[in-house]
């Protein structure tokens, strides 16, 4: 057990992780010149061409210091917020993390929140500083941030280059000697955690755990706690590039195990992996429920294919656990799912994945979070869809989910940022300088006003020098109002949304714009309206195409003209309450960009 090293790498997105892990790889010699490529630990396509990682891996590797073999087992975790619990529960089993910060860009605000929850679990943390090999590197700048971030010793940052292969000899060495090997009982009840699962089509949901105490072989009955299902352990063993099959894995070491598992929903992240006769009195602490954080519709283009679209997005669920998706039907879309997402990043990569992999083309509604209505008789329903707001009648309050945001962006543009935070009807909590043109503002902000273009429009303003990322802090009462879309009197569900009262008439007056110029024009009038309740709001008008029926009526008397105009009224009155009116896909995704 004391020559095993258990560590992950924390860095910001495009820090230059995936580059890292590969020549830390290619050092060990546990991957050969002929199986080396780029970002080797991303094996998704979307992954490679996002440079992004979505899904963690693990992988061992043996290391041999002063004639003394190690086993190193890199665990790599993703860098974006909306994967923040994985991150989690992947730096839970470890002893050690690299922090590794790009040389050109120095500190940001994904860094620092997956640092805090790194130092939370008592890792030992080894700063790496990468991209050296740039023109455009600040060394001695960034230096200084790290030190008054972490507070290590100067000579303690180990500067390297992913690319060329710079200092990765000294980050061995720094992985070896400086983090503690893992703690635990060898000869303890077995305790597990699982820190992430993968699907396989032939044999079914492998998980990846940690043995924190005790051992688990080959053949073992084995029970998950939270699920409290039962299973024998038909294979486990350690992850090289391919599983190896082992009869054994002892405290300290990390594995994968196959049980012939078929539902995703068995197998959740943060687990724990106990023997079913001799069980372990407690699971390990930290487990949580993955919770959707914001919520949208998917239909299929052709109402045919909804049992095709049901298939893809089970087979997707298998290969992650955190989509949640029930069915729902809509007047104007037909049938579809109601899916929960972590985040906007993790809904595209949903959306992109369905129409890569199963060849499916969805129309998205307008994503929305989940809210807490309270009626009259201090009944609690959840919102997850603008319909399920009760009647306003016996509607006593709304509470809707608030986040706290991290954004560190540069001094000259903290007055956009502010600004922009407070339109979105935020709170600022705190504003520190980290050095002389590098300012952390704390925000508490509702969910919902972030979920639609925030991100965009933060990038936008500060020309890309500010990174943004958040956590839930709970829910706070507001004065929400549900505003419906109405085309003709008939409200149209997929249209309609929650909105602070004060954003709600603007908002609404621009969607019956928008939508004026997209409803295509009929031959009788379209009343497009918006309202709350029983009050509209809003109105516009798409006229009616006329045909000229007087042409063949020249000369003559009035009423010859007025006889002709009025069978056409008439016509025309019969026609709009017959007619109904067709809504383009673009109105749709209109709405989401607004502004």
């Amino acid at each position: 057990m004391k020559h095993i090293r258990n560590f992950c790498i924390i860095a910001h997105i495009d820090h230059g992780k995936s580059t890292l892990a590969d020549r830390l790889l290619e050092h060990t010699h546990t991957i050969t010149q002929r199986e080396a490529q780029a970002q080797l630990l991303d094996d998704m396509d979307l992954e490679r061409e996002r440079g992004i990682t979505i899904k963690s891996h693990a992988i061992q590797m043996d290391y041999l210091q002063d004639g003394q073999p190690y086993v190193l087992n890199l665990i790599d975790t993703p860098g974006h917020v909306d994967f923040s619990y994985e991150v989690s529960r992947s730096i839970a089993a470890c002893e050690g993390a690299l922090l590794i910060v790009d040389a050109s860009q120095g500190i940001q605000a994904q860094t620092i929140s997956n640092l805090y929850l790194a130092l939370e679990q008592d890792l030992e943390i080894i700063p790496v500083l990468n991209k050296m090999d740039l023109p455009g590197a600040m060394p001695e700048e960034v230096k200084d941030q790290i030190i008054e971030l972490i507070g290590c010793k100067r000579e303690d940052i180990i500067p390297a280059s992913g690319k060329t292969g710079l200092g990765v000899d000294d980050i061995l060495r720094a992985i070896v000697e400086r983090v503690p090997s893992p703690k635990g009982n060898p000869d303890g009840e077995l305790q597990a955690l699982i820190f992430d699962s993968v699907y396989n089509s032939f044999r079914g949901i492998v998980a990846y755990f940690k043995v924190l105490n005790g051992e688990i072989r080959k053949g073992d009955r084995v029970k998950f706690v939270a699920t409290d299902k039962e299973y024998i352990a038909e294979e486990v063993g350690t992850l090289k590039l391919t599983q190896k099959p082992k009869d054994v894995i002892k405290t300290g070491d990390v594995g994968y195990i196959i049980s012939g598992i078929k539902e995703a929903r068995e197998v959740k992240v943060g687990d724990t992996i106990t023997h079913k006769d001799k069980p372990s009195k407690e699971a390990i602490k930290g487990f949580e429920e993955v919770k959707p954080m914001v919520f949208a519709g998917i239909y299929p283009v052709d109402t045919d294919e909804f049992e095709e679209l049901r298939e893809a997005m089970h087979k997707l669920q298998l290969n992650d656990a955190s989509l949640v998706f029930e069915p729902e039907s809509s007047a104007a879309l037909g049938f579809g799912f109601r899916c929960g997402f972590l985040g906007m990043l993790h809904m595209e990569i949903i959306q992109e994945r369905l129409e890569r992999e199963f060849d499916m083309t969805v129309i998205t509604t307008v994503p929305n979070v989940s809210y807490k209505a309270f009626t009259t008789k201090g009944v609690e329903i959840a919102v997850n869809n603008p319909s399920d707001l009760p009647d306003p009648s016996k509607l006593d309050f709304v509470e809707e989910p608030y986040i706290k945001a991290n954004i560190i962006t540069k001094s000259e543009f903290v007055g956009p940022v502010m600004s922009l935070c407070i339109q979105k009807r935020g709170t600022i909590v705190n504003q520190s300088y980290l050095t002389s043109d590098r300012v952390e503002l704390i925000f508490e902000i509702p969910m919902g006003e972030i979920v639609f273009d925030f991100y965009d429009r933060l990038k936008t303003i500060s020309k890309g020098y500010a990174s943004f990322d958040y956590h839930q802090i709970g829910y706070r009462q507001s004065e929400l109002v549900r505003l419906d879309i109405l085309l003709n009197a008939e409200p149209v569900d997929a249209l309609s949304s929650l909105i602070h009262r004060t954003n709600s008439y603007e908002f609404g007056k621009k969607i019956c714009e928008k939508l004026r110029e997209l409803i295509p024009r009929q031959q009788f009038e379209i009343i497009i309206q918006a309202s709350i309740g029983a009050k509209i709001i809003a109105r516009e008008t798409v006229k009616a195409l006329r045909k000229d029926v007087t042409a063949k009526c020249y000369g003559g008397d009035i009423s010859r003209k007025r006889k002709l105009l009025e069978k056409q009224k008439k016509g025309k009155k019969r026609m709009r309450q017959v007619g109904n009116v067709e809504i383009p896909q673009s109105a749709f995704m209109a709405v989401l960009k607004l502004d």
